[in-house]
């Protein structure tokens, strides 16, 4: 009886711990289907699936086709769109396969943004299995519905590349195998070169079509670097003309439609033969000068270096050549001479109407040089042609007023140049240029010349500096010289573009003009936080509460200022490099010579922690 019973007692042990574990397992087993979130709902706007930094991955990676519009609120085109977008997703929802329209407000979620290198609104693109591909297809409901429907296609695969990939093995190949290529020297991580590559793409397919095709190709200058060292490579991407293995400069847009009118112009000579006098009379610019070579034949290694510098300076200039004994007679020029003509609008009798390179031996360099070196007249026109190159010079004095070439009145302008070419010869350290006032308003602004109502106002640019003359009732050359003089003998002042200094801070965030910039920023008491704004930037309006919120935390630290000022409106010192808007910099006091840009998140404690890292006074650690 003892062994039955304790037979019986195991028995129903054995069945207890069944039933106890199988009511742990069935507990375990509700509680992890408990545990499991549900998969997250994705907001929809008229069918357009709303994306967010938080959720964009997970949408992107679970659809098999996708189109993505990154857009601002504010963005007029972005508006117009929204209609047609809003269409094409409702239709494409019942696609099969089934196609998804998402949309990113660009200004809001900044991660996945810049992830994606967006810069301009609307951006769209397409992600296949994850892959982001360029969209560059229309904008209208049916366009985008079939556009999108082909690649959702199973067959469908992204056509190849028209931009040729070079390496160590190629290169020297394709670049003198062609007549006229281009290249472009990237590093994958640029994000310039991310944004350059879609339009870069789409120049190379439409030049491949061109008569004779220009081909466009691309190399890792981090993996071949010594391609890249070679070609002295320092910034990305960089992009180089090749001319049968010959390199040049690429001068031109970084947009497809400017790649490609860039690209066909290049075609060609850049140089015009012309073998009679008359025509080469007529061909000499009205405007500009013109670049003549005197040649006894083009077989010469002359003519081959002449139209190397030509090539390089094609974008620039006008070239001709000629290789008629004759005109080079009545020019009184030897063979094989380089002259750059002055265009008689700008002739005056204090200089000479042509300036001839005389050299034994002459090398690419030499031309280019003394190209660049002649190619301003004594007194010439800045305009909208010649900007770019009259502003590389320091220093330029501008001479505004009412510059009008047409026939009526021509003389009156001249008039006034001639005056000024007459006192431009004694000042030959300075490159004088003749403004018109209508054409160039900001500049009237720039010299503070706004309310000058007289008829000619003079200024002087050194790089950032601006010299203002006061302003003459009537035209006087020895006042001319005068401010001419103190300016050489380092005796005038420069003009600062300011808003008037406030006359009470208002707000929490202390306001900065030019003309207190340095009472303000650069007070060796105070660390300060600085941003520089433009009124119409909608980052800087986004940025305004959370900055103004900021402040107001920072005002319990006395020595901490946290201020903001108008870029476009005021001078902005060297040391602070302004290159977008808002660029925000931090000042210390120990260091102001060197302030720190801040590149973080836009948000307010990620700016607390910046502070707290680079104030020179310890501050709370207490989160904002």
């Amino acid at each position: 009886m003892a062994v039955s019973k304790k037979i019986h007692l195991s028995i129903w042990s054995l069945l207890l711990a069944i039933s106890l574990l199988g009511q742990v397992l069935l507990v375990r087993t509700d509680s992890s289907e408990e545990d499991e979130e549900p998969e997250a709902v994705v907001k929809e706007e008229e069918d357009v699936l709303v994306l967010t930094d938080d959720n964009f991955d997970e949408v992107i990676y679970s659809r098999d086709t996708i189109l993505v519009e990154f857009y601002a609120p504010w963005c007029g085109h972005c508006k117009s769109l929204a209609p047609e977008y809003a269409k094409a997703a409702k239709r494409l929802k019942a696609n099969d396969p089934p196609v998804s329209l998402g949309k990113v407000d660009a200004t809001v979620h900044e991660k996945v943004t810049s992830r994606f290198d967006v810069n301009g609104y609307p951006t769209l693109m397409f992600f296949k299995k994850g892959k982001m591909h360029p969209y560059d297809g229309p904008r209208e409901e049916n366009g985008i519905v079939k556009y999108m429907e082909e690649r959702a296609s199973a067959n469908w695969k992204p056509p190849p590349e028209a931009v040729v990939t070079l390496d160590q093995k190629n290169f020297d190949e394709f670049i003198n195998k062609h007549e006229l290529s281009l290249v472009e020297f990237y590093a994958p991580w640029c994000g310039h070169c991310k944004r350059l590559a879609p339009a870069y793409e789409k120049a190379a397919k439409t030049l491949l079509k061109n008569d004779p095709p220009i081909p466009l190709a691309k190399l890792d200058a981090t993996a071949h670097s010594k391609i890249g060292e070679k070609y002295d490579i320092n910034g990305y991407p960089t992009l180089k003309i090749f001319r049968k293995g010959v390199h040049y400069e690429y001068k031109g847009p970084t947009e497809e439609y400017g790649i490609v009118n860039h690209m066909i112009s290049q075609h060609g000579d850049a140089s015009k033969l012309v073998n009679h006098l008359k025509d080469l009379r007529k061909s000499l610019k009205v405007d500009a000068i013109s670049v003549v070579g005197f040649f006894k034949n083009i077989s010469d290694p002359i003519f081959t270096t002449y139209m190397d510098a030509a090539n390089d300076l094609r974008d620039e200039h006008h070239f001709i050549h000629t290789t008629d004994p004759d005109i080079a007679r009545v020019y009184k020029v030897d063979i094989n001479s380089i002259a750059v003509f002055i265009p008689e609008r700008f002739q005056t009798q204090f200089e000479p109407k042509m300036h001839v390179l005389k050299k034994a031996t002459i090398t690419r360099d030499d031309i280019i040089k003394f190209v660049e070196i002649k190619q301003f007249p004594l007194v010439g026109h800045y305009n909208f042609n010649t900007e770019k190159k009259y502003n590389k010079m320091s220093p330029l004095c501008l001479v505004i007023y009412s510059v009008d070439f047409s026939h009526d009145h021509k003389k009156a302008t001249q008039l006034w140049r001639n005056k000024i070419a007459r006192i431009a010869a004694e000042y030959r350290e300075i490159t004088f240029a003749i403004v018109n006032e209508e054409d160039y308003p900001n500049l009237m602004g720039d010299f503070g010349f706004d309310d000058s109502g007289e008829e000619m106002n003079i200024g002087i640019l050194t790089g950032t500096k601006r010299f203002s003359m006061e302003p003459m009732e009537e035209f006087d050359s020895g006042e001319v010289r005068k401010f001419l003089s103190d300016f050489r003998g380092y005796k005038l002042k420069p003009h600062i573009k300011s808003q008037p200094v406030p006359k009470k801070q208002k707000g929490p965030v202390t306001v900065v003009v030019a003309k207190n910039f340095d009472k303000i920023v650069m007070d060796k008491t105070k660390d300060v936080l600085i941003e520089f704004y433009a009124p119409w930037c909608g980052h800087c309006q986004k940025l305004e509460p959370k900055y103004n919120k900021l402040a107001r935390a920072m005002q319990k630290y006395p020595n901490i200022v946290v201020a903001k000022m108008d870029a476009t409106a005021n001078d902005v010192p060297t040391e602070f490099k302004v290159e977008g808007f808002p660029s925000i910099f931090f000042a210390p006091s120990n260091n102001k010579k060197n302030p720190l840009k801040y590149d973080g998140d836009r948000e307010i404690k990620a700016f607390s922690k910046f502070i707290r890292e680079h104030a020179t006074v310890p501050m709370a650690s207490e989160e904002l």
